[in-house]
């Protein structure tokens, strides 16, 4: 059929034609993803995929209808058995949140009403503008400052880092561009910082050579006197500091930059302080972290993602800065066909998409709004205190077993350990370790990740898990040694 051909009267639409087939099929789909989140417990975390369903998805574009019986069923024979696994309580990889059954519901009522949350007047805008009020609350901002929820941690990150580039200048950027600039523009962050700081960079014109990666301490933080050298030292050289990044939870230990210090130090030099709390900001919720993340409140922006340590389905990481005007002259811009009327569907509050580049915003806040009123954030906040826990309750497993080693301190919810045999060199115990973290993987017992902490490769569990117990740990634990004595034969 020549798909150009399709006349006027056609009256095509993409409903069914009977919606009683669609309407069963829908109860079917909920009760069988409901009956896998409760019994989640008794599948592999994650398996294998087999080459013949990696060649299932190698076929042409369907130029027919199917049957959505048909296809459901392929959804269960090719995707459902190989899911990433982080909605199972043994998956500890990378940070990567769990999701909720209930969250599973906001995201069907938000795709159901599909509507585009940057401009207008509707419902879905007042909710994303309580959502973000609610994230500043967390963070104890000031009811003034400005926000907005993105895609995750990358995204809000590198919004912030907009803003304070535009900011910190004085000049107008968006017009001129860097070529206006009179230096190169230098921001600071350690070592241990996520790789996204890096891709900003490279997105906002400063480069690699804009980039000044400090040292840590023995403890993963950063080196307070090796940063300021390093903003002194671009000083003398004509270079224009602009921002210092600080950790609220490094990505590799989970280490927590010293903040109040950073602030400090970026005020002697009139600097932007920003943190990027991708998950560990929202320990600041949790009695045990509230004074040591409470300079999160002295920072000029602050990121962080609600799908990692707030356990919403994915994805939704929000942005916020204390400067509104700074925050808005970043990004607005009005053309004829968005500009706002004071009353009717093009009224509304101030768009969205005068806060960041998303013109097309999905209703990510409604499973945030919907979540945080089934559980209340005191309930959130004892959540993220058991995954401490429970973390350090793994640290103490480690330190007890002669045949396992703690790489690092458990400062949060991140454990690094390795499996140690005596009379190994270092390359041989990084390969003996690398083989038991893919044999725990591939075994479907649980799923860790890597990291590499002074050359020594190590099993990295990250713990945002809502659906983890204590004995979950002791299993991983066993079954480390377990694995490590039978490689290691």
């Amino acid at each position: 059929m020549d798909l150009t051909s399709a006349t006027l009267d056609t009256d095509l639409t993409l409903d069914p034609k009977d919606w009683t087939d669609l309407r069963a099929l829908g109860h079917r789909m909920l009760d069988d993803m409901m009956d896998y989140l409760e019994n989640i417990r008794e599948e592999p975390v994650w398996r294998p995929i087999p080459g013949a369903v990696k060649a299932f998805f190698d076929k042409e574009i369907p130029q027919h209808p199917e049957n959505i019986e048909e296809i459901y069923d392929e959804f269960k024979r090719y995707i459902l058995p190989y899911n990433k696994g982080n909605v199972h309580p043994r998956f500890f990889a990378f940070v990567q949140g769990t999701g909720t059954p209930f969250g599973v519901l906001a995201e069907m009522l938000a795709a159901a009403l599909n509507p585009n949350v940057g401009i207008g007047e509707h419902a879905s805008m007042y909710v994303d503008k309580q959502v973000v009020e609610w994230c500043k609350q967390m963070m104890n901002f000031p009811a003034e400052a400005s926000g907005i929820l993105l895609s995750g941690g990358s995204m809000a990150n590198i919004t912030a880092l907009a803003v304070a580039r535009n900011h910190q200048l004085g000049l107008d950027v968006r017009k001129s561009g860097l070529k206006a600039v009179d230096g190169q523009m230098t921001l600071y962050y350690s070592a241990e910082t996520h790789s996204c700081m890096r891709k900003a960079a490279e997105v906002l014109g400063l480069g690699l050579e804009g980039v000044r990666q400090i040292p840590v301490d023995a403890d993963y933080r950063i080196n307070l006197e090796a940063l300021e050298a390093a903003i002194q030292e671009d000083l003398a050289a004509g270079h224009l500091p602009f921002c210092i990044v600080g950790n609220a939870g490094t990505v590799n230990t989970g280490a927590i930059d010293p903040l109040d210090e950073l602030r400090d130090i970026a005020d002697r030099y009139k600097l932007w302080l920003h943190v990027d709390g991708a998950f560990g900001a929202l320990a600041k919720l949790t009695p045990a972290y509230r004074e040591p993340l409470k300079a999160i409140e002295r920072a000029d922006s602050v990121a962080f993602d609600l799908h990692k340590w707030m356990y919403m389905p994915y994805e939704v990481g929000v942005a916020l800065v204390k400067y509104p005007q700074a925050h808005r002259d970043a990004f607005a811009v009005t053309p004829a066909y968005l500009s706002q009327e004071k009353r009717g569907l093009a009224g509304g509050p101030d768009p969205m998409n005068n806060f960041g580049m998303e013109l097309s915003r999905g209703f990510k806040a409604l499973k945030v709004w919907m979540s945080l009123k089934e559980h209340g954030l005191e309930k959130y906040a004892r959540m993220i205190g058991q995954n401490i826990d429970q973390a350090c309750y793994l640290g103490q497993l480690v330190d007890a077993d002669p045949e396992l080693e703690l790489l690092a301190p458990v400062t949060m919810n991140i454990v690094c350990y390795r499996y140690v045999k005596p009379g190994l060199s270092e390359v041989e115990l990084n390969e003996l370790n690398r083989e038991i973290l893919i044999r725990l993987q591939e075994e479907g017992i649980a799923s860790p990740s890597s990291t590499v902490l002074q050359g020594r490769f190590a099993i990295r569990v990250a713990n945002v898990n809502q659906r983890s117990v204590k004995a979950d740990f002791e299993v991983l634990a066993r079954e480390t040694v377990r694995i490590g004595r039978e490689v290691g034969a």
